[in-house]
C-alpha cells in the first residue's frame, strides 16, 4: 500500500487546517488509518485514528477536542481536520494504515505502511 499525505504548509495560530492522504495499491477499506506527528527532536506521536468502516474514532490527548479524523473508503482517502492550531502543532504528519487491535490503535509499531509526511507549521 502506498500512502501520500498532502496539505500541510504554514499557518497562523488559530487557524483551521485539513490533511490528507490518498492510498494507492491495496484494499484501502480493510485498514485501520491513524496519523501521527513528530516535532523535531522528539518522538513520533499518535494523532488519530479510524476504523475501518470509519465508525470508530480515537485521538491523542494532545489534539483531542481540536481535530476530526474521517475518512471516505471510495475514494481511498483519509483527512484530518485541525482546528484552533497551535504553535505546538508544529510537526511533520504522517499517515499510516494497518491492523492493529482497538488497544493498539494508537501505537506507531501496529501500523504497516506509512506515508511521506506532510509539514504542518504553526507560526504567527
Amino acid at each position: 500500500v502506498l500512502l501520500q499525505a498532502y496539505g500541510g504548509g504554514l499557518v497562523q495560530p488559530g487557524d483551521s487546517l485539513r490533511l490528507f492522504c490518498v492510498a494507492s495499491g491495496g484494499t484501502f477499506r480493510s485498514y485501520v488509518m491513524a496519523w501521527f506527528r513528530q516535532a523535531p527532536g522528539t518522538e513520533r506521536e499518535f494523532v488519530a485514528a479510524i476504523k475501518e468502516n470509519g465508525r470508530s474514532t480515537f485521538y491523542g490527548g494532545s489534539v483531542k477536542g481540536r481535530s476530526t479524523i474521517s475518512r471516505d473508503n471510495a475514494k481511498n482517502t483519509v483527512y484530518l481536520q485541525m482546528n484552533n492550531l497551535k504553535a505546538e502543532d508544529t510537526a511533520v504528519y504522517y499517515c499510516a494504515a494497518g491492523h492493529p487491535i482497538t488497544a493498539a490503535a494508537d501505537t506507531e509499531g501496529a501500523y504497516y505502511y506509512w506515508g511521506q509526511g506532510t509539514l504542518v507549521t504553526v507560526s504567527s
